[in-house]
């Protein structure tokens, strides 16, 4: 028999006992024990776009993880209640994949839950406000009982250096939207890990709004694990001058037969604005008949700012409905100025109603009037400084 020898086959002499790469994008490492995580230095994968000077002390520090201060609205069939760190429910969506969330998580004492029962369409909204300077670590379930309907928005204003994990757990045949608005001040720093595990044939509507905030850290990752699993990410985004917004997103098609959308629209404005967009979408050997597209717009209007957009996708079944992904960065487009300014509308006034056109396409998809009306005029105040 021939020998590998025979046909010069030998091990690399620098490669014993070297780490393999992480081949695929599940592969990552992952655990809630910050422990298990090395200091950040910022060459790391996951952080080499954050500005991670800033938030030290979220990620390697010690965390205020008490109760944070909340005001709810609740509706019929949605409650809001706490619950213990060995509550079964904790870790069912996901683990922490890097050290800010895994140091969020070692830390919390109690988590939030918001519950959603019922089949009747209802919203609700819980608000943190003034958290004040000092790093603290929190942890929210969302669950949505099957085949129960309902809108929960997580609002944040005023002070804050927050770490948090929020999981979202979407029963069978629910149906359920979550809406992240970051509305901090000016000196605030927020970092959040979410994780979403959606049901046979349900759907959910996650919805990322940053504005606010010095350094705002996003990343949702949605575990579409049973067959007919749907969801649609939705982003919206405005950096002003000297603000870094940032959102990894991750979809996992693990199921048959499931759907995925994705689509974040940021502008920039201001010297130093930075937005990152980075879209992994992952079609597993068992996701046959697999729906998904993915896509970011970036909308410049002044110099100075710098949009870093990274879509990623990869297949491992060739039996699939379809799957595609895209990019742009770009400023105004001259002929929808050209044509609004022939029409008798100043040039400032064209550049507002160009750029409100472009970024209320995702505010119009959340299904709450009140709420869209409020993001309408929050995205006018924005465009009033530019």
């Amino acid at each position: 028999m021939p020998t590998a020898e025979q046909h010069g086959i030998r091990a690399h002499s620098d490669g014993a006992g070297a780490v393999v790469p992480v081949q695929t994008r599940s592969e990552r490492f992952c655990s809630a024990d910050v422990a298990d995580f090395a200091p950040v230095n910022g060459r790391e994968h996951e952080w080499k776009l954050s500005p991670v000077a800033t938030f030290a002390d979220l990620t390697g520090g010690e965390l205020d993880g008490s109760r944070t201060p909340v005001e709810s609205v609740e509706a019929e069939g949605v409650s809001v209640s706490w619950i213990g760190r060995d509550d079964v429910r904790i870790g069912t969506a996901g683990l922490p994949e890097d050290r800010g969330s895994a140091n969020a998580w070692s830390s919390f004492g109690e988590a939030m839950l918001i519950a959603v029962t019922g089949e009747e369409q209802k919203t609700a909204s819980v608000t943190r406000t003034a958290l004040g300077s000092a790093p603290r670590a929190a942890h929210t379930v969302i669950e949505a009982a099957p085949n129960s309907r309902g809108l929960v928005v997580l609002r944040g204003t005023g002070d804050a250096r927050l770490v948090e994990n929020v999981e979202i757990l979407v029963g069978e045949g629910a149906n359920l939207t979550v809406v992240s608005l970051q509305e901090w001040s000016d000196d605030s720093v927020h970092l959040a890990s979410h994780f979403a595990r959606v049901g046979r044939d349900a759907k959910l509507k996650h919805i990322v709004v940053s504005l606010g905030g010095k350094v705002v850290r996003l990343n949702p990752s949605t575990h579409l694990a049973e067959q007919g699993g749907d969801v649609e990410a939705l982003g919206l985004y405005f950096s002003d001058a000297g603000q870094h917004l940032e959102q990894q997103v991750y979809v996992h098609h693990d199921a048959p037969h499931t759907r995925s959308r994705v689509t974040y629209k940021g502008a920039l404005q201001g010297e130093g604005a930075r937005t990152v967009w980075i879209g992994d979408v992952l079609i597993g050997n068992a996701a046959v008949g697999t729906d998904s597209y993915e896509q970011n717009r970036n909308l410049v209007l002044t110099d100075g700012t710098r949009a870093d957009s990274v879509p990623n996708l990869e297949i491992e079944t060739g039996d699939i409905e379809g799957a595609g992904h895209a990019s742009a960065t770009g400023r105004f487009d001259d002929e929808q100025l050209f044509y609004l300014m022939a029409r008798g509308i100043r040039e400032e006034e064209a550049r507002r109603l160009v750029v409100r056109g472009f970024l209320t396409e995702i505010v119009q998809q959340i299904g709450s009037p009140e709420l869209e009306e409020h993001l309408i005029a929050a995205l006018e105040a924005e465009l009033q400084g530019s």
